[in-house]
């Protein structure tokens, strides 16, 4: 596969603040609530992936973490086993189908697990991790891309059209109660 997977340290660090937006989090082996704050994508890629309605049985591993130009999470590349029959494929997860869950050990070792939101039935229909795929998020991201920009542009000659108009009712308005004024004075001589 020609696919570079986003893997430079820099960038990690980077991404560490991009990651809090884009994970439900759980921290400590107590299942507190209590969010880490700053993440690790190196602490993240190779976590163990369990299905949320089977904990305890592992299904693979984040493969790679997938950022948006803004540098937010929007999907994992999950490498999944031959576990439930999927064959041992890299799939991709968007942000929203899964969460993080921190459990911090007795020697303050951090270990992450990766939570779907998924049925094993849902899980194998998702799209694989492929040069396709990335072709295809690409194109995607583009068109939306080029669509916010036309609808910033449009807004924009919206509010300067109205602006324009609301100009010229102005200008009316004052021309008309000068009109009147001048009439007025005019009258009372």
């Amino acid at each position: 596969m020609n696919l570079t997977p986003v893997r430079n340290k820099a960038l990690f660090t980077l991404a560490g603040a991009a990651l809090a937006g884009g994970f439900a989090l759980s921290a400590n082996a107590q299942t507190t609530d209590q969010p880490q704050g700053i993440y690790s994508a190196d602490d993240i890629l190779d976590a163990e992936v369990y299905l949320s309605e089977s904990p305890d049985e592992q299904i693979g591993e984040v493969e790679d973490i997938v950022f948006n130009e803004a540098m937010q999470v929007t999907a994992l590349v999950v490498e999944s086993g031959s576990v439930l029959g999927l064959g041992g494929r890299e799939i991709i997860v968007e942000a929203g189908q899964f969460s993080l869950l921190t459990e911090t050990e007795n020697d303050d070792d951090v270990e992450h697990r990766v939570m779907l939101d998924a049925t094993a039935e849902e899980l194998e229909g998702y799209p694989v991790y492929s040069d396709d795929w990335w072709a295809d998020a690409r194109l995607r991201a583009q068109e939306t891309w080029q669509q916010t920009q036309e609808g910033a542009q449009s807004a924009w000659q919206t509010t300067q059209e109205g602006a324009e108009r609301a100009w010229e009712t102005t200008q009316e308005n004052a021309q008309r109660a000068w009109e009147s004024a001048r009439d007025a004075v005019s009258g009372n001589d």
